[in-house]
C-alpha cells in the first residue's frame, strides 16, 4: 500500500499566532515535524493556508501545497491537499503540525493498521500516571474493544466509570487509554467523512472522530508507548526548547 503524510499547518491561532514558524533550537517547528515524518514516509507534504509558511517550507526543501483558509479541521485540509497533489495513494496520514517530537515508530504503527477505514493511536495509562491526568477533559480517553482492537468511543470524560470504586483506585482497576490525535485514512474514506455534516456527539464533545463512529466507519487503534509533546502556547514552546536542548546535548 502507498502512504502519504500530510501536515496541516495554519498560521492563525488564538493562543499562538504563527506557531508553525516558531523557532526551536535553530529550526522552525514545521521543519522539525516534517523531518521527523520523513524518517517513516517517502512522501510528506505540508498543507498550509499562509504564504509565510509556504515560503518557509520551500526554503528548507520541503514539499508544500496551499489550501483554503476556511477549513474547520486538519482532516478537511488533508483532503484538499491530497486532491491538489495529483498523485495516487491508498492512505493519507494526518500528522499534527505542532508536535515536533513525533516518532517514526508512531507513524509505522498507524500504517500497520491497514487495511481499515481509519486508524489512530492510543497510549495506555499506567498506575504511575496521576489520576488528575485521567480526569482532565483536555486528555481525550479512548474506549477500545479488547476483541477487535477497534475504537468504540472517545470522550473527554472518564469512560468507563467504575461504579463502587474510589477514583483514586481507577488506574489500578481498569486499563484506560489516552487518545493520541494522529489519524490515517483510506483515501476513499477521507473523501466521504469530510462531506458528512457534524453529528450530535461530535458537537457535544467537540471531537470530530465521533462523527465517523456515528456514521458507521471503523477506527482501528494502534498502541504506542510514546507521548507526544503538543505545542499550543508560548509557554509550551519554552518547555519544548528546554527539552530539545537536553536531548541534543
Amino acid at each position: 500500500m502507498k502512504f502519504i503524510g500530510i501536515i496541516p499547518a495554519r498560521y492563525s491561532s488564538s493562543r499562538f499566532p504563527g506557531k508553525p514558524l516558531a523557532m526551536i533550537a535553530g529550526k522552525t517547528m514545521i521543519q522539525r515535524v516534517y523531518e521527523q515524518a520523513k524518517k517513516a514516509l517517502e512522501t510528506v507534504v505540508v498543507a498550509t493556508d499562509d504564504v509565510r509558511i509556504y515560503e518557509a517550507v520551500t526554503a528548507f526543501g520541503g514539499k508544500v501545497v496551499m489550501t483554503s483558509t476556511e477549513h474547520r479541521s486538519g482532516t478537511d485540509r488533508c483532503r484538499e491537499a491530497y486532491n491538489k497533489l495529483g498523485v495516487k495513494a491508498d492512505v493519507v496520514i494526518n500528522i499534527q503540525g505542532d508536535e515536533p517530537f513525533i516518532q517514526p515508530e508512531m507513524i509505522n504503527a498507524l500504517c500497520a493498521c491497514f487495511p481499515t477505514d481509519i486508524a489512530t493511536l492510543v497510549k495506555p495509562y499506567t498506575t504511575s500516571d496521576k489520576i488528575a491526568d485521567l480526569l482532565n477533559p483536555n486528555n481525550v480517553k479512548a474506549v477500545v474493544s479488547s476483541e477487535s482492537g477497534k475504537a468504540l468511543y472517545f470522550s473527554r470524560s472518564v469512560v468507563p466509570y467504575l461504579r463502587g470504586i474510589e477514583e483514586s483506585e481507577w488506574l489500578s482497576k481498569h486499563q484506560y487509554y489516552k487518545h493520541i490525535g494522529m489519524y490515517a485514512y483510506s483515501v476513499d474514506v477521507l473523501e466521504q467523512i469530510t462531506s458528512l455534516p457534524q453529528s450530535t456527539l461530535e458537537k457535544a464533545e467537540s471531537l470530530e472522530q465521533l462523527r465517523w463512529l456515528e456514521n458507521g466507519y471503523t477506527i482501528k487503534v494502534a498502541t504506542t508507548e510514546y507521548e507526544t509533546i503538543g505545542i499550543d502556547t508560548p509557554e509550551d514552546l519554552a518547555q519544548a526548547i528546554e527539552y530539545i536542548q537536553h536531548i541534543e546535548k
